[in-house]
């Protein structure tokens, strides 16, 4: 898939009022600091789209992107740590839960992980509360390139074995960097295959 057109359309914290339109939507959520919005602005290829900020927890609203006036690049606040209160916090958790159960535009999710750490328990629980709930979603490895390829092999073994403790099947999951574009392509092309399929 070549990505001709990303434009902002809304951003809000009301489920309701998120865009009428029955078009595929596909979310992006992860840890504060995953690189989202740097991955997001390396697939659209537009470095300004999607806000990058030094600071975790920037992204404080469900945002709507509509590409090719195909479908919907959703960007989801980034749950774990955020310089956040802890009502805020609250607020994050009820409006992206709503999100995702009430949404019936939503395809697929996509679940940033960096792919530096080691499983956290906080991932493990937010992929268990999709799959719990019958949401599709894939994992995607982000901020490879500052690891070697034998590193990246051996992180990804952990974290397909620590899955397969509580999953009988593993989720598809891609290899990212931002800063090479590494993975671009494969995800691409998985959006435009499930679009394929609807």
């Amino acid at each position: 898939m070549k990505i001709k057109t990303a434009e902002f359309v809304i951003s809000n914290t009301d489920v309701s009022k998120c865009p009428k339109d029955q078009l595929p939507e596909y979310a992006f959520i992860g840890r504060s600091n995953v690189g989202k919005s740097s991955l997001i602005n390396m697939l659209t290829g537009n470095r300004n789209l999607a806000k990058i900020s030094g600071r975790p927890g920037k992204t404080q609203l469900i945002n709507h992107f509509l590409i090719n006036k195909e479908w919907f690049l959703v960007d989801l606040p980034g749950y774990g740590y955020a310089q956040i209160s802890k009502g805020q916090r609250k607020t994050f958790r009820e409006f992206i839960k709503e999100y995702f159960l009430k949404r019936q535009q939503l395809i697929n999710s996509f679940v940033l992980v960096d792919s530096r750490h080691e499983p956290q328990k906080i991932d493990l629980e937010f992929m268990n509360f999709l799959g719990e709930n019958g949401i599709p979603f894939a994992i995607i490895f982000t901020k490879t390139d500052k690891l070697g390829s034998t590193v990246i092999r051996n992180k990804i073994a952990k974290y397909k074995k620590t899955l397969l403790e509580f999953w009988e099947e593993l989720p598809p999951y891609f290899i990212t960097s931002s800063v090479d574009k590494t993975g671009k392509d494969e995800v691409l092309d998985y959006i435009e295959q499930i679009n394929k399929s609807l």
